[in-house]
């Protein structure tokens, strides 16, 4: 489909009065090919949404699902800053599944909790961590819950674990009170 586009592109005169839109979250995959000079003569980049737009698009999203009283979206949206559209769909998505798994009728928040862990830091490793790495692994992610604790400007603590994700062995998360 690509090549189609780029003949049909290339057939185009100035004066053909024809408008060609495309939008992507991807643009560092794109074809060379579709970005040389006169292809697109107007790129429009759109910023990721801030703390009320991540409430909005998760307020639409959510609609979709059965969601329990204890499912906060406020919350959700000062937990996934950086976050996309696509992204918070996602999010609901895997939160979604998680309670299927769980054969919950509702979504709680501690599916989304539990697919934002996944989404942000990978799938949880059960193996490779033993009671020393654990117990290093506490201590380490402890010293960031105190100072972030101790330091008056610091975002509050949200969440520490020190169950292996990704290529994290723990994480301590904070819970930003606005968008920086």
């Amino acid at each position: 489909t690509l090549n189609s586009l780029l003949v049909e592109m290339d057939g185009f005169d100035g004066q053909a009065g024809v408008i060609v839109i495309a939008a992507t979250n991807r643009a560092d995959v794109l074809d060379a090919a579709l970005l040389r000079p006169g292809r697109f003569d107007r790129q429009v980049f759109v910023d990721l949404p801030d703390l009320r737009g991540r409430e909005a698009v998760l307020t639409v999203h959510a609609k979709r699902f059965q969601m329990a009283p204890s499912v906060d979206l406020q919350r959700i949206a000062r937990i996934t800053t950086g976050m996309s559209g696509a992204d918070l769909a996602n999010l609901l998505n895997e939160a979604a599944l998680h309670a299927g798994r769980r054969n919950r009728d509702k979504v709680e928040m501690c599916d989304v909790e539990e697919a934002r862990d996944k989404i942000a830091h990978g799938r949880e490793r059960r193996k490779g961590a033993d009671q020393e790495d654990l117990r290093k692994t506490a201590y380490h992610e402890a010293g960031h819950a105190i100072i972030g604790r101790l330091v008056p400007e610091h975002d509050p603590v949200h969440k520490v674990t020190i169950i292996p994700r990704g290529r994290a062995l723990g994480v301590t998360q904070y819970l930003p009170e606005e968008d920086r």
